[in-house]
């Protein structure tokens, strides 16, 4: 009898195949950087993509110690530069505005091309030189990869200010409570977003965005947002543990458009400024959970 439930357990093992254990992915691997569907992983060592240029190099030695020399005779005037009284008082702020063509260079414009789309978008000076005028067609139709099943968005966002030797610089609006805008668009609904500096690299894809509603037509609109009304999204999924925006650790900004409405589009900017609304009470207009409550 023993021999027999030997022989018996030996054989159910042979016939039973083996199960590994679950392969759960890495943190690290699920917040990568976004690579096209069927596009091939770029085995290259960091130091291979640097243009090692000595002319290029001299131009940035001189250009780097010149904006050092910027930061130190900014310190000894005041906060960015502005005598104390003056930042204490200001009550508005142009941020960005469209002057000559090195305003255009801080501005990056993409679109679906960059995952198989057909959307364009392109970004130039208005008639008179003095406004930023973007403009394009969307496309939603998704690409053919056999992945991808949403598609059609076009975007313009800012840089990334830098200090001297590439050091990041972050805009520091504490000061303000609204967003102001001056702009002219088609009558199409965008998405503005602003990110903001992380404590954490997982935190690296965190945006706060609200609504840009143009009225369409040939008239300027003056729009004024609160940061109040800006909400936490990661990756396009609004956030349910909200918080209010850091305006102190402000990197970029940036207009979006998605609206699944296919054909051509415009948006023309004035100007983008910040302004202290002494009306605005409101700190934030979303729901916040406690941390710790108290028992």
């Amino acid at each position: 009898f023993l021999k027999s439930r030997l022989l018996s357990s030996f054989l159910l093992h042979q016939q039973l195949p083996s199960i590994s254990p679950l392969a759960v992915p890495r943190r690290g691997v699920i917040q990568g950087d976004y690579r096209r569907p069927g596009k091939p992983k770029e085995d290259k060592f960091p130091w291979q993509k640097i243009n090692f240029n000595l002319s290029k190099g001299l131009e940035g030695i001189k250009k780097n110690f010149a904006l050092l020399k910027k930061e130190f005779t900014d310190r000894w005037v005041g906060p960015e530069g502005k005598p104390i009284i003056e930042h204490m008082l200001e009550q508005n702020r142009v941020i960005w505005e469209f002057k000559g063509p090195e305003s255009l260079e801080q501005w990056t414009v993409s679109s679906d091309r960059e995952i198989g789309g057909q959307s364009d978008v392109c970004l130039k000076f208005g008639k008179y030189k003095n406004t930023c005028f973007l403009y394009g067609t969307l496309n939603s139709t998704p690409p053919r990869d056999g992945e991808t099943r949403y598609s059609g968005y076009c975007t313009m966002r800012s840089q990334q200010p830098r200090a001297s030797f590439d050091r990041k610089k972050h805009y520091d609006w504490s000061s303000f409570n609204t967003l102001h805008l001056r702009v002219r668009g088609d009558g199409r609904p965008w998405m503005i977003s602003i990110a903001t500096d992380t404590y954490f690299s997982h935190q690296k894809d965190d945006i706060y965005c609200y609504f840009l509603y143009t009225r369409g037509g040939p008239y300027w609109q003056d729009v004024r947002i609160p940061f109040s009304k800006f909400f936490l999204t990661h990756r396009g999924r609004i956030q349910d543990d909200q918080h209010p925006i850091w305006l102190d650790k402000v990197n970029t900004i940036g207009f979006t458009l998605g609206d699944k409405a296919d054909g051509p589009f415009q948006l023309e900017i004035d100007f983008i400024g910040v302004c202290k609304d002494h009306a605005h009470t409101e700190e934030f207009a979303y729901e916040v959970y406690k941390k710790n409550p108290e028992v």
